[in-house]
């Protein structure tokens, strides 16, 4: 029995990592956050099954903010479900925002923005990481679906960053292709910051990182310039569900 005691120590580490990883890290709440502004003002946030296309960037982050609002005073709408629309859509889709957002179950960007079906091309992948595939899905809605808005959504106690700070604190390798994904944010992480604090500036740095590197991308960089296209941060926060944008 002694013998296995002295074998659990990395093996209940690299669980403990995992356990995070999926977990989150509530007890980060609010630290360290460098916020730009909220989503811009909405004089009215009722969104009637409308078939008006949205064509700039402008309208259709008004849009998002007005479902935003909606879900978190909890008046959601839930726009777009009845079988008109279903009839309609199967003639084609006309998505006005492409939301790269995160694999954590607590963050479903048509809920949080009470959107509908065929409201939103969604992309996601655990800390909005990025790769061919979510880099192809993207420029497909942009180039194809002449979609005019890209919002990265980060959230709050994002557990693919925490289990990424960790790895990079503690050295030791995650299983598989859980290491690409801390990979791909140890770049991001914020070493001015110690304890909860550096994964919660690590997820700010991070989804930074990610919109920028989507806005260099030359298809999607030509379109931005001639402002048919933004492409866009934006935080997402557990405990009152509010989005805001990150400067």
């Amino acid at each position: 029995m002694s013998s296995n005691i002295r074998t659990l120590p990395a093996q209940h580490s690299r669980r403990t990592l995992l356990r995070t990883a999926v977990a989150g890290t509530a007890a980060a709440a609010g630290a360290g956050l460098t916020l730009g502004a909220a989503f811009p003002a909405f004089a009215n946030p009722r969104d009637p099954e409308s078939t008006e296309p949205v064509t700039t960037p402008g309208q259709a982050l008004r849009r998002l903010a007005a479902g935003n609002q909606r879900w978190r005073t909890q008046d959601q709408e839930h726009p777009h479900e009845s079988a008109a629309v279903r009839r309609r859509l199967v003639q084609g889709q006309q998505p006005f925002a492409i939301v790269l957002g995160c694999v954590d179950s607590r963050v479903p960007p048509e809920l949080v923005f009470d959107q509908g079906l065929g409201d939103l091309l969604t992309v996601r992948s655990a800390g909005e990481v990025l790769d061919e595939a979510v880099l192809g899905s993207i420029a497909y809605g942009v180039l194809e679906l002449r979609i005019p808005l890209v919002l990265v959504l980060a959230h709050q106690s994002c557990g693919a960053v925490a289990a990424a700070v960790h790895a990079d604190e503690s050295g030791e390798p995650l299983p598989a292709h859980i290491q690409y994904l801390a990979d791909q944010i140890r770049p991001s992480i914020d070493h001015s910051q110690h304890g909860q604090a550096r994964v919660d500036a690590t997820i700010n740095a991070h989804v930074r990182n990610v919109r920028r590197r989507l806005a260099a991308e030359p298809d999607l960089a030509a379109k931005v310039a001639t402002g048919e296209l933004a492409v866009l941060a934006a935080r997402y926060e557990l405990r009152d569900q509010h989005v805001r944008t990150l400067a």
